[in-house]
């Protein structure tokens, strides 16, 4: 049974999801579930999974394909190989104990992302797909929208992103929001969509969302983004534009900074939100006067700009 979904305000087909959703509670079923859309055969797709392919030469346009990074994932004891063929992108995840691998591939001009997870009759691997389908659809939708590294909150009806490295605290911060913030509640912990939306900087929710299971339908008009670091002391710091895109750059998808056309997308995206959005740097204890530090800057303004 096929299925669509809205993430984002993009539409996607997931073919044959019955199969690749193998037990209806399992991690990817309820992920999706709450993005589940009527099929409208006249609504154009963003994205359409088709998971029963043969990816092959004659489908990416043959060789040479050129390899734009190579990088682990731990979680799946898996290597990663993201390359540029002749017809699009391909994207090959590579099981550390000789599994056979997992490929995806998206042709330039097309929203179909055709891929093996089911070519053999096999049961997919859940991980290694999720994986895959957040790297397909963040390609599909990079002319207009970014699936940013970030823990994010939703506060009086607006949205504040905080990005940093990994271990930094993201998730630490926006938990002592939820409990010293009134009102403040977790949108998404992982991944969240940005885009411009109906002439606004939007943050909306995504069935990606970590180890932390947020996965809410929900968008919020972007009140700030915030980049944390560790520090000794609490300090709040507002970011030229110039000095913004760099501290937002690293946490738009890695890999696709690799790829000129993917870097590009992903700068206009970023320009058109910073015209929105503002920027801070905050250097911060794990502690509750951090939490109030950037809820009184971002929400109320009460810091110097």
């Amino acid at each position: 049974m096929d299925r669509e979904y809205i993430i984002a305000g993009f539409r996607i087909r997931l073919e044959q999801a019955d199969r690749l959703f193998v037990r209806p509670g399992s991690h990817m079923a309820r992920a999706f579930e709450p993005f589940a859309a009527e099929a409208d055969p006249a609504a154009p797709l963003t994205m359409r999974l088709i998971p029963d392919c043969t990816i092959n030469k004659k489908l990416t346009g043959g060789e040479p394909n050129r390899e734009l990074d190579v990088f682990p994932f731990d979680d799946a004891e898996a290597d990663c190989h993201f390359e540029r063929t002749p017809r699009g992108y391909l994207f090959r995840m590579v099981p550390r104990n000789g599994d056979r691998p997992t490929l995806f591939f998206k042709a330039f001009d097309s929203p179909d992302v055709q891929s093996d997870l089911l070519a053999d009759g096999r049961e997919p691997h859940q991980s290694l797909m999720r994986f895959g389908l957040w790297i397909m659809f963040g390609i599909a939708i990079s002319p207009e929208a970014i699936a940013i590294h970030s823990s994010t909150i939703e506060c009086e009806g607006r949205a504040v992103l905080f990005l940093g490295e990994s271990g930094t605290g993201k998730s630490t911060h926006t938990r002592l929001w939820q409990e010293h913030i009134p009102g403040a509640r977790l949108l998404n912990d992982d991944s969240p969509i940005i885009r411009m939306y109906q002439g606004q900087a939007t943050a909306f929710g995504s069935p990606w969302s970590g180890k932390t299971p947020c996965y809410r339908n929900i968008s919020r008009p972007i009140a700030g983004i915030v980049r944390l670091s560790q520090a000794p002391a609490n300090e709040i710091t507002r970011l030229s534009i110039l000095r913004a895109v760099g501290s937002l750059l690293p946490s738009c998808p890695p890999a696709f900074a690799y790829d000129s056309d993917l870097q590009d997308r992903i700068c206009r995206t970023l320009s058109d939100i910073l015209t929105q959005a503002p920027v801070w740097h905050l250097a911060c204890l794990p502690d509750k006067a951090a939490a109030e530090l950037s809820y009184a800057t971002v929400l109320e303004g009460k810091q110097r700009a």
